[in-house]
């Protein structure tokens, strides 16, 4: 297949759409009235959750998987992922009778790792590498050089790209009016290459916006560099997008299509899904929650116009909740932990309760740790406000009543080691 002008073809996408018509869903693009209250404007959602392995990643996979040749069916495949790319070449797999190896990072959510087995059954053989998609990336480059085994790419192959892109082909569908911008999440950037591709060859004024965790901004780097970098460090809390190097076709393609990227934290993130989850009945994935926590950043701009999210995913595992719920109190500035310096004496903690905590303010963690003098002992001490602006009152009244401390939210090192 040929790349034109750093771009797919839009045959090419249309071709896809028509092998794909059979196996994938044509997802619902919904106007979203809460959100489109929220933000002035409409806001359309391209609900990728609903799709047959509840990802847009199924496009990609089977479109790459169905186009091998015989010789390359016998011998099978191996892919790399964190989760939703395995579960679209596992499908594929056992619907076209090919074995594949799936390689995914230990980290992977117990949820996806259970899908994957479940859609590839006999087909597919789950390896639990590493810490990231990439260490996995690399175990599962070695089973191809090794076995001669064919490596589906879950983002920098030009026609996984093209699978990717017939999300972009459903959208311009279903959308009866002019859209002036469309978010969607980067993690390798097969997605927004695919979409952007589409999207530049019929509508060029389409603002195409991408959107990468805080923790892992791959692609952001890369067009700042105009290089593709590999990144040292990434928070893989965003596992669909957590990459520490995004594809050099991808970037390529990315860096001529994208129109801005938008970095938004992990907390940012865990808000958005809670509230998708409690006014809409929405369960996004992650990475799937990207699109939509990036709106706050464009309000302003958006205001008056039709946009489109893809909700890329929707497997989330249950179990990561509570955890989600902590971040984003943290990230809202209404959960506070501290070690407090409490005078060994009788009655400090009363005072501490009835002088320093405020009227709506709740414990939700006290811990003594280890004493290092006869005068005071330290307490991890974990704070729940009503609102943002309690903490200031709070602060206030613990240097007041001589109460010594130190912030664990401001030092990541010790708040990692702690909470």
């Amino acid at each position: 297949m040929k790349v034109l002008h750093n771009r797919v073809r839009l045959e090419d996408i249309e071709r896809a759409r028509e092998v794909l018509q059979d196996v994938v869903v044509r997802t619902p693009l919904q106007l979203d009235p809460i959100l489109s209250e929220r933000y002035q404007c409409k806001v359309y959602l391209k609900r990728e959750d609903l799709q047959v392995v509840r990802s847009f990643k199924i496009r990609g996979a089977y479109y790459l998987v169905q186009s091998l040749t015989d010789e390359q069916r016998a011998r099978g495949v191996v892919c790399a992922s964190a989760g939703n790319h395995a579960q679209g070449v596992a499908y594929a797999c056992k619907k076209l009778g090919i074995k594949g190896k799936i390689y995914m990072p230990t980290t992977t959510p117990r949820q996806k790792v259970s899908r994957v087995e479940f859609f590839g059954g006999e087909f597919t053989e789950v390896v639990l590498t590493g810490d990231t998609y990439d260490d996995s990336y690399q175990k599962a480059w070695e089973v191809c050089e090794r076995e001669g085994m064919k490596f589906v790419h879950p983002f920098d192959d030009p026609l996984t790209i093209t699978g990717q892109g017939t999300v972009g082909l459903e959208v311009m569908e279903q959308l009866d009016e002019e859209c002036s911008h469309v978010f969607m999440g980067i993690g390798g950037g097969g997605l927004v290459s695919g979409v952007g591709s589409y999207f530049k060859s019929v509508a060029p004024k389409t603002k195409i916006i991408g959107v990468e965790p805080m923790g892992a901004p791959g692609m952001k780097q890369s067009i700042t560099m105009d290089e593709v970098v590999i990144l040292e460090e990434i928070d893989s809390f965003v596992d669909g997008a957590a990459v520490k190097q995004v594809g050099q076709l991808s970037f390529e393609m990315a860096k001529e299509i994208v129109d801005d990227i938008i970095l938004v934290p992990e907390g940012k993130v865990c808000t958005t899904i809670l509230n998708l989850y409690n006014e809409n009945a929405i369960i996004a994935e992650p990475a799937g929650a990207l699109s939509i926590a990036a709106l706050d950043f464009y309000k302003e701009e958006i205001k008056g116009k039709a946009v489109v999210c893809v909700v890329s995913g929707g497997n989330n595992d249950l179990d990561r909740m509570q955890e989600m719920k902590e971040r984003s109190l943290i990230y809202e500035g209404l959960k506070h932990y501290f070690i407090v310096n409490f005078p060994q004496r009788a009655g400090a903690l009363r005072e501490f309760m009835e002088d320093v905590l405020g009227e709506t303010d709740d414990i939700t963690r006290f811990e003594y740790t280890k004493k290092n003098n006869r005068d005071k002992g330290p307490v991890l001490v974990g704070v729940e406000l009503r609102v943002p602006q309690d903490y200031f009152s709070l602060i206030e009244r613990m240097k007041k009543k001589g109460f010594t401390y130190l912030e664990i939210n401001k030092d990541k090192q010790l708040f990692n080691l702690l909470i």
